[in-house]
């Protein structure tokens, strides 16, 4: 229809493509207005019928093998090019590229015999089982979302209490999706901070020509700057983004419970802090919730939403709903150290703590975690979601659940944030960061750190980089597994979606649980009872072994 290069920019992209283009191209013979493709569909039929279009000669045409050394040089040459471009994680890509480089000069029905082999192949493997597993979960997650959305109050107003980066995201997401938004800050300068975000965000919408002046004006007269609780009076639902204290925390919201209407929705944006602990201070506590945005706002689609014993189903729902109407994905969660997301992801890093006490090199493991999929590694992460923050969420996980998530001395992340080092924030962290002219930022492993860690180590290992997947992975995995067991959410799906949206978990390989059943049970208990020296944490639970007995998945 259009040539094997531009077939193979379509193919391998694996993107829509704007009907103008396609006819160019000679995909489709006609563009038509939606309500006259009937009319020209049959107009079409009685040209070709009268020989004014002539069909048969383009048929024959279409049917033909390419041949000629020109198209096979060509090919030769974008193979190479796409072929170190391709994600090898990915199978289909680099099986399409062969198929159209080995296959062009073939007789059609023999080249459709060889791709329709190449396509079952590819259908029956592990990632596409992971993919169309994503693809499914998606679906159920938005399903349930649009439950809960259906028998919820409207949100026609809202407020964000805490304005700066986050308070900023969150006004201009509120904003942006057309619902009015107060931001409140008791700093003048962090008002500004926030309003100057959502600025910035407008700003690189209008360069990517997602909006123009007037549309960024609309949305900045859609978010309400106050230094006190003017305008509160007529919120639907409150999004508190204070400090991650606690004290802090509820000390706001009870101030807060008293300024807005008896039946507007109080929600916490917090990452660790239960939501029980938070709403004892309240006297609506059936109207609170938490609502964990992840940073970047504008960027991260998922939204916890964490239903405390006495959370309301009708407080569930309109934090849901607003959560969609914001063009996020809310998982409705149970209250627990670390909610779903942060309660998985931890013992990863208690794994990666362990590594390091090992005398194993941060960077190393950094590579062999993103070969392995992830989009950077555990010491990159740290340093991106910040050493502070890692420290603090460590603390309550480490409180939460003590008996598996608790560290033999001092945590090096600790050590790291005792010397000075915050990670990006200040650039120094397990890296340090610098920018050239042009503001783009580089890293290289900081020689601090690499000389903080060795003064650490217990006892220098060697470990095989299969054996640093394992030691990671395996908590992970089994944290997931316990988190379905405790009820944290209600299905395997929105686990995997949550770790899929909230931390990056590598899409080919379809989430935690889908990648225990990937692998086999039996498999990863072998693995599990390898490392089981390494604490609780490896430890296999009861419901895992009667699933593995019983010769049961996830899925």
């Amino acid at each position: 229809l259009i040539g094997a290069e531009a077939a193979l920019d379509w193919m391998l992209a694996g993107k829509p493509q704007a009907a103008a283009r396609a006819l160019e191209l000679g995909a489709v013979d006609r563009v038509v207005a939606a309500g006259k493709l009937r009319d020209s569909a049959l107009n079409l039929l009685r040209l070709a019928a009268s020989g004014e279009a002539s069909f048969t000669a383009m048929r024959v045409r279409k049917q033909q093998s390419h041949g000629g050394m020109d198209v096979l040089k060509r090919l030769a040459i974008l193979q190479q090019h796409y072929g170190n471009t391709l994600d090898l994680h990915y199978p289909a890509p680099a099986a399409i590229l062969d198929a159209v480089v080995r296959h062009i000069t073939l007789p059609l029905d023999e080249a459709l015999q060889i791709e329709a082999r190449t396509f079952a192949s590819l259908a029956k493997s592990d990632v596409a089982r992971a993919l169309v597993g994503l693809f499914l979960g998606d679906q159920l997650v938005r399903r349930k979302a649009r439950a809960w959305s259906g028998k919820a109050a409207p949100v026609r107003r809202s407020a964000v209490l805490g304005a700066g980066i986050m308070g900023g995201g969150v006004a201009f997401q509120s904003a942006s999706s057309g619902v009015p938004i107060v931001m409140k800050d008791i700093r003048g300068e962090a008002l500004e901070l926030g309003l100057k975000t959502a600025s910035q965000l407008l700003d690189r919408q209008i360069d990517k020509g997602r909006l123009d002046a007037a549309g960024k004006q609309r949305v900045l007269e859609n978010i309400q700057p106050a230094l006190d609780y003017q305008g509160f009076a007529g919120v639907d639902l409150v999004v508190e983004a204070v400090v991650e204290n606690p004290r802090i925390k509820a000390a706001v919201l009870a101030e807060l419970e008293d300024q807005v209407p008896a039946d507007a929705v109080l929600t916490s944006n917090t990452s660790t802090i239960s939501i029980d602990l938070l709403a004892q201070g309240l006297k609506r506590p059936e109207s609170f919730c938490g609502m964990h945005f992840f940073n970047p706002v504008q960027l991260m689609q998922l939204v916890e939403v964490i239903r405390g014993s006495r959370s309301s189903e009708a407080t569930i729902a309109r934090t849901v709903a607003y959560a969609s109407a914001m063009g996020k994905t809310p998982i409705v969660v149970g209250d627990c150290p670390g909610f779903l997301v942060n309660r998985v992801l931890f013992p990863y890093f208690n794994g990666f703590n362990r590594l390091l006490r090992d005398g194993v090199d941060f960077e190393r493991i950094d590579r062999v975690m993103e070969a392995f999929g992830w989009p950077m590694g555990p010491a990159y992460l740290a340093d991106v979601i910040g050493i502070d923050t890692m420290v603090h969420a460590d603390r309550v996980l480490q409180e939460g659940f003590p008996e598996r998530m608790g560290h033999d001395g001092e945590p090096i992340m600790d050590a790291l944030l005792a010397s000075g080092a915050l990670g990006q924030k200040n650039g120094k962290g397990f890296y340090e960061y610098t920018k050239d002219a042009s503001g783009r930022r580089s890293r290289q492993p900081a020689a601090a750190a690499r000389a903080l860690i060795a003064e650490r180590v217990l006892e220098r290992v060697e470990v095989a980089d299969e054996d640093i997947v394992d030691r990671l992975m395996i908590p992970l995995c089994l944290e997931a597994v316990r988190c379905l067991e405790d009820g944290i959410v209600e299905t395997a799906e929105e686990i995997d979606m949550g770790l899929l949206l909230g931390i990056g978990f590598p899409r080919f390989r379809g989430g935690a649980l889908r990648y225990l059943d990937t692998q086999g049970l039996a498999v990863f208990a072998r693995k599990a009872e390898a490392h089981a020296r390494h604490g609780g944490l490896y430890r296999l639970t009861q419901d895992f072994r009667a699933r593995l007995q019983a010769g049961r998945g996830y899925f």
